[in-house]
């Protein structure tokens, strides 16, 4: 699909208005912190043309980076986008600024479907963003298995051409999944069994990264590896290059199924300005346009039906629209509380040579 450039009428006066606050000699620079590959940068130049405000932005690679970065200070963001779990802990935790949707009426374009769910009960602090599964990213050109269960990632048959994520809750959770367990398990033997098979598994994979898998395996570089849904998408609408022997297995036994919010975080300078850019992104032409390029459907219900009309094969893709029977077996991150520290030196021992 091509990246369309998109007029934002709906938004029109809250950004004047947003223009009008920023031009009063003190200029306004938004600090934005969000996941890598994971939002149409030309988005954000609409923005600063729409508003005068600035947009530094900055990217993480998992939610315990952001998390650790917020906490150790030092750095001040008006905007982040943590994952469900990682804002019941932020809640908990005391890390964020409450919304005000008087400065958000494009709220009212979100599929009622993704408010007040368990991580934020009231929607009092976030907004979704996107939403989607891990799965397994595959070659189907080296690969001649059903990729159809997590059994796959320890196939010996494929050792040196498995690529993992490296991050704690998906790998864990992936192995907790497996064994038949939950991937929020706070069983101490349970996790003992997922560690094991990570272990076992380390002389299988080619090696842990993080947005590098989807172009790695693009590339011929490896077989499969565990990512996220979005990255097939990506490479399914890519224009420029047939990845058409790349494919995506979504596990039977159930998988992770995640929401990626949009917050404000304490600490916050412009929070009004910080609102007008959650509802910039709200806009169902900006909706549209930013799901397409990332490759995820939107909680956006103006941006999906467009999607639909627009992209119907999509829709029979589990890479993008799972079907029910998996979305009944899947997990949704909870936050760990005090077993997050247990998760950690488990992971880390497994990365240890």
């Amino acid at each position: 699909m091509k990246r369309i450039l998109v007029s934002v009428f709906a938004v029109v006066v809250l950004l004047t208005m947003a223009f009008t606050m920023s031009g009063c000699g003190n200029k306004v620079v938004l600090n934005v912190f969000n996941w890598g590959e994971y939002m149409d940068k030309s988005l954000l130049d609409l923005f600063e043309e729409q508003t005068g405000i600035t947009i530094n932005y900055k990217t993480y690679d998992t939610n315990e980076t952001m998390l650790a970065k917020l906490e150790a200070g030092g750095s001040s963001y008006d905007v982040v986008f943590p994952s469900d779990y990682a804002v019941s802990e932020m809640i908990r935790k005391d890390m964020l600024l409450p919304l005000d949707f008087e400065n958000i009426p494009n709220f009212k374009y979100v599929d009622d479907r993704f408010k007040n769910l368990e991580y934020d009960p009231e929607n009092k602090y976030s907004v979704p963003y996107f939403w989607g599964t891990i799965g397994i990213l595959y070659n189907e050109n080296m690969v001649d298995d059903p990729v159809d269960n997590w059994d796959i990632l320890w196939n010996p048959k494929y050792a040196g051409q498995i690529l993992m994520k490296k991050d704690v809750r998906d790998a864990m959770g992936a192995s907790l999944k497996r064994l038949g367990y939950s991937m929020n398990s706070t069983n101490d033997e349970e996790l003992r069994q997922a560690q094991e098979a990570l272990i076992e598994q380390r002389k299988l994979v080619a090696g842990y990264y993080g947005d590098e898998i989807k172009d790695l395996i693009a590339n011929g570089d490896a077989a499969m590896g565990l990512t996220y849904s979005g990255d097939f998408m990506e490479l399914y609408w890519d224009e420029d290059a047939d990845f058409s022997h790349i494919s995506f297995g979504v596990p039977r036994e159930g998988t992770n199924l995640w929401f990626d919010t949009v917050v404000i975080p304490k600490g916050c300078r412009y929070k009004k300005e910080a609102e007008m850019f959650i509802n910039f992104l709200l806009d169902p032409d900006v909706a549209y346009q930013n799901a397409m390029t990332i490759g995820y459907p939107s909680p956006n219900t103006v941006a999906l039906e467009r999607m639909r009309q627009e992209e119907p094969e999509a829709f029979e893709l589990d890479g993008f629209w799972p079907d029910d029977e998996i979305i009944e077996k899947s997990d949704v991150y909870v936050d760990l509380g005090e077993y997050k520290s247990i998760y950690n030196q488990l992971w880390t021992e497994v990365l240890v040579d």
